[in-house]
């Protein structure tokens, strides 16, 4: 019928795309997922840092969550008082509470406590470190303090102080988590920032010998254990832990007899004596 073959392979293609883009069309139409428009505006009030600290992938998913009511506003870690507001005021809902969290560090042994039996002389990172002989410390639970755990923080929460400990900022901290993964000694938890009863210590060695390895060890002398309240502290492997169930029965006296300051009652930021607070009751009469 067209003598043309240029003009046939046009008609031709063009309806193929025709048959395909009817198709589409109408597997668009049967299939498609509905999406609450809400979503793009709440997406756009959150920070954009996909942090992780609300328990989602990332900001996407933490809209999604919230417009769905599987979340508060006050999930994310990360935002302001008044851009929670914000957030609960656009939807309708209550903006909740949620208690801070902040990454802590469970080792205290830094260059000064810590004794090392090796100079370590590889790739700068603590990961590299642990994999040759544990990194060279006496200690082979403690923090070897080459500042991984710095580099992995994007928000700047974390930096090394003189001794050769990561200093956590509470302030910035979000407890995204990526301090407690990249750890290759797994010494960073999250916790409530209200917890302020911790055992700075992962070393199971016994009496004299954990005290040889890092003079603030724990010594399991159990004198913390006998100070709390009961049930609040257990001894575990030689090592003091606590409870944090029973977190309202904790207080500084649990510190009072600790030989070593293992466990101490922090307030603000570990290991920084410009803005930190380690409180301390006065020494215990045992007679």
């Amino acid at each position: 019928m067209f003598s043309n073959p240029i003009l046939q392979s046009a008609l031709i293609l063009g309806g193929v795309g025709l048959f395909f883009g009817f198709v589409i069309a109408l597997v668009n139409r049967k299939f498609r997922v509905w999406e609450d428009p809400r979503i793009d505006t709440v997406e756009e009030l959150l920070p954009n840092t996909n942090c992780g600290a609300c328990s989602q992938p990332g900001c996407r998913a933490f809209a999604e969550a919230l417009v769905a009511g599987e979340h508060q506003p006050s999930d994310c870690t990360v935002m302001s008082a008044d851009a929670i507001e914000d957030v609960a005021a656009f939807l309708g809902v209550d903006a909740g509470e949620a208690s801070k969290r902040v990454a802590r560090l469970l080792c205290a042994g830094g260059r000064k406590e810590a004794r090392r039996d090796a100079d370590y002389a590889g790739f700068d990172t603590c990961k590299a470190a642990t994999a040759v002989a544990g990194g060279g410390k006496g200690c082979n639970w403690g923090c070897l303090g080459l500042g991984d755990c710095e580099d992995a923080c994007l928000l700047d929460a974390i930096y090394m102080n003189e001794n050769e400990l990561p200093v956590v900022i509470p302030e910035k901290c979000t407890a995204c988590n990526d301090c407690v993964e990249t750890c290759p000694k797994d010494l960073f938890v999250l916790m409530p920032i209200e917890q302020k009863l911790i055992v700075q210590c992962r070393n199971l060695v016994h009496g004299d010998a954990a005290e040889a390895m890092c003079s603030v060890a724990c010594n399991a002398c159990s004198r913390c254990v006998a100070d709390a309240q009961p049930g609040l502290i257990e001894m575990v492997d030689n090592l003091a832990v606590i409870d944090y169930e029973k977190n309202e029965l904790a207080g500084p006296e649990a510190t009072a007899r600790c030989p070593t300051n293992a466990i101490v009652w922090v307030e603000g930021r570990q290991f920084d004596e410009g803005s930190s607070k380690s409180e301390r009751p006065g020494p215990v009469n045992t007679n």
